[in-house]
């Protein structure tokens, strides 16, 4: 869990650098810092999202081959896959608020002279 989120905040921190002069010309044009943290989230959660549908269809997938190696746990146990969604949500979301914050605080001005 701890190298997904490090991913997701790895690579949303870059997405936000590349970004810098186009969130500086929404923060210009009259864009919320509630909605650049908004377009920050809503990006990492996507990446959550995509993440989340393929690591289960694996692990579903996967069951046979890795049921052998599990000793009193069902193959498919139900509390695994709802609990390890739930904390990757909150991680991902805690991952996501830094860049997010960072990206909401951008001066327009300096942003566009950097450009």
């Amino acid at each position: 869990m701890v190298l997904a989120v490090i991913g997701v905040y790895g690579l949303l921190a870059f997405s936000v650098r590349q970004r810098t002069g186009e969130i500086g010309i929404r923060m210009a044009l009259g864009s919320t810092r509630k909605g650049v943290l908004g377009l920050v989230l809503r990006e990492g959660l996507m990446l959550f999202g995509a993440g989340l549908g393929i690591g289960i269809a694996a692990s579903v997938g996967l069951t046979r081959l890795v049921s052998g190696f599990l000793y009193g746990v069902p193959a498919i146990d139900p509390v695994t896959y709802a609990m390890v969604p739930c904390l990757l949500l909150v991680g991902t979301v805690a991952a996501c608020l830094v860049p997010g914050l960072r990206a909401a605080g951008i001066d327009p001005m300096s942003a566009l002279r950097c450009e």
